[in-house]
């Protein structure tokens, strides 16, 4: 068997776990005796999808980082590491978010005042059957539209982990069908997430194996065309595994209803919490209208 560095996949599979490990596995940040964690988690998720739904609508972006700041705030208060918050919010979703906006700085995009001159092409140029401004340019609305798409995202993110670190899986589940929300999506949701370390497991055992059977390993090339063939062949496990699962849940009284032993019970801090929360929302929604000035 070859020992060394390890490969394309060894890296690939390393790093998902690693992702997943720290994305899902949670419990040690529920578990501490902070401000969000005290909450009761109906309370808990209906501010923040309220506050979610307010930065969906206010286009200032001092209220985006005055909100962002807030969440920071929050999650110190969780007793969350700030460094390890920040890292688990902007590591992907916002900055493939500042990737989506880079059109938007353009004046071929978004048409604007100049701020920074790119290239001069002169009147009547054209790509293929397009015609393009005499000059391009990064345009300051362009920019200040895509920091607050950027920022609004991150607001988002991170009001979504802090949710997550400081609430148990199984509770938010729960919680989820105690305000509304209907079986269906809740139990794809436990599914998901009660199985995707399932799936890891199998890729793993998939990858163990060949590297057992395997006395030199070969280039990047071959291991990319493997994983490209064992990706089929996981997609037909798991959907087996699945019909399995399924069968064997119904089979034991399984009707797609989320049951453990937490009994929820709002106190008066959860209320006066969820009214700030919803009142602040307003708010900064009416201001950013210049409804309130």
């Amino acid at each position: 068997m070859h020992h060394g560095k390890k490969g394309f996949i060894g890296k690939t599979i390393d790093g998902i776990f690693g992702f997943l490990e720290e994305a899902f596995v949670s419990d040690s940040f529920s578990k501490r005796d902070g401000f969000l964690q005290s909450l009761d988690p109906r309370a808990k998720l209906v501010s923040i999808l309220t506050v979610i739904f307010a930065m969906s609508l206010i286009g200032d972006l001092r209220l985006l980082i005055f909100v962002y700041m807030l969440t920071l705030l929050f999650a110190y208060l969780s007793k969350i590491e700030i460094l390890f918050f920040i890292k688990r919010v902007w590591l992907f979703i916002p900055i493939f978010a500042g990737i989506i906006a880079i059109p938007m700085i353009f004046n071929v995009f978004f048409p604007g005042d100049p701020l920074i001159r790119l290239v001069d092409l002169g009147s009547g140029a054209h790509l293929g059957p397009f015609s393009l401004p005499s000059s391009i340019y990064i345009t300051k609305q362009g920019v200040n539209s895509a920091v607050i798409f950027t920022m609004r995202v991150a607001t988002c993110v991170s009001a979504v982990v802090l949710l997550f670190l400081t609430t148990p899986q199984q509770v938010l589940f729960k919680s989820l069908r105690s305000v509304g929300v209907p079986k269906i999506y809740v139990f794809t949701l436990e599914m998901a997430y009660r199985y995707i370390f399932l799936l890891t497991d199998m890729v793993r055992e998939i990858y163990i194996a060949k590297k057992a059977r395997t006395i030199k390993t070969g280039g990047m090339f071959e291991e990319q065309k493997w994983v490209g063939g064992r990706i089929g062949y996981t997609l037909i496990r798991s959907l087996d595994t699945s019909e399995k699962v399924h069968a064997a849940m119904m089979s034991r009284g399984y009707n797609g209803d989320v049951k453990i032993m937490h009994d929820f019970k709002m106190r008066n801090r959860d209320y006066i919490s969820g009214a700030i929360a919803v009142s602040m929302s307003v708010l900064l929604v009416l201001i950013s209208h210049n409804i309130i000035r």
